[in-house]
């Protein structure tokens, strides 16, 4: 991986929430940050926001589930910064939030195109570069739902947990061009689909409305926590962790100095 300052970097989902603070956070970290997201206003006004600190950063107004847009996108960046060094598939939809059995098909799978299309899509679109060149991180914004149930919200959680093996079957076979893909959970912070589980009430059930309040109040993990473990996974210092699952809260630090046991922070089932 490149030195910081020459290094660039493209987030999905770039113009709000952990999209946008992860952007920042890079680009204070010195990285060239590709913004790319559906919102042109929100894209807008991340970029600005980047600039006026000192940053630098390029608009990418594009639908993650379209992959001649990501591709197109990919594109603008080699053109404009000579590649792609790494990448945050961070774009997401909650989708309907409810007892599955009153879900509407279409709903559901808008979640799916979104949300696993639209990361096969951004890591399709960037891997070959990086395989060529032989460096490259792959972070994917993923979350509890990868790991344990959500009642509820049966397809976010079945789509989080679906890249998250995504993750661990691209790593093996990108294993030995020296590229390494991880999923990243940053834990529970206030954004719009805050919003959406407390507008739903008693359809999210009690548990998750009561959790969202408390994170409305308190805005959840800091940002910071979350810009520290997805700098670490975007450096040569992880260049020996892929495949690997890895929440905000874990003590993830020790993955500097040891890979673990094959099966740890990994999407596991246990057989008994």
């Amino acid at each position: 991986m490149r030195s910081p300052k020459d290094a660039t970097i493209l987030i999905t989902g770039a113009g709000r929430g952990i999209g946008k603070r992860l952007a920042i956070g890079f680009a204070q970290a010195g990285f060239r940050v590709g913004l790319l997201g559906r919102s042109q206003g929100e894209l807008d006004v991340t970029k600005l926001e980047i600039e006026h600190a000192g940053g630098t950063a390029l608009r990418i107004r594009a639908d993650v589930s379209d992959y001649e847009q990501v591709a197109a996108g990919v594109e603008k960046m080699n053109s404009v910064w000579g590649g792609v060094h790494a990448l945050i598939a961070n774009a997401a939809v909650q989708g309907p939030v409810g007892p599955f059995v009153e879900n509407r098909p279409r709903d559901w799978t808008g979640v799916f195109e979104t949300n696993v299309l639209g990361v096969f899509n951004s890591c399709r679109a960037v891997l070959p570069q990086m395989i060529q060149r032989r460096f490259g991180k792959l972070i994917v914004v993923s979350d509890a739902g990868a790991a344990t149930p959500r009642a509820n919200f049966a397809a976010y959680s079945a789509s989080k947990a679906a890249v998250a093996r995504f993750v661990e079957c691209v790593a093996e076979e990108i294993r030995d061009a020296n590229v390494q893909i991880n999923s990243m959970f940053p834990g529970q912070v206030y954004t719009s689909m805050t919003d959406e589980i407390l507008k739903a009430g008693a359809r999210a059930g009690s548990a998750e409305t009561e959790h969202a309040e408390k994170v409305r109040l308190t805005g959840g993990i800091p940002p910071e926590k979350q810009i520290q473990l997805a700098l670490f996974l975007a450096s040569e210092r992880s260049n020996h962790v892929t495949g690997k699952l890895i929440y905000v809260q874990d003590d993830w630090k020790k993955l500097e100095a040891e890979n673990g046991r094959p099966d740890a922070f990994t999407l596991r089932r246990h057989l008994r």
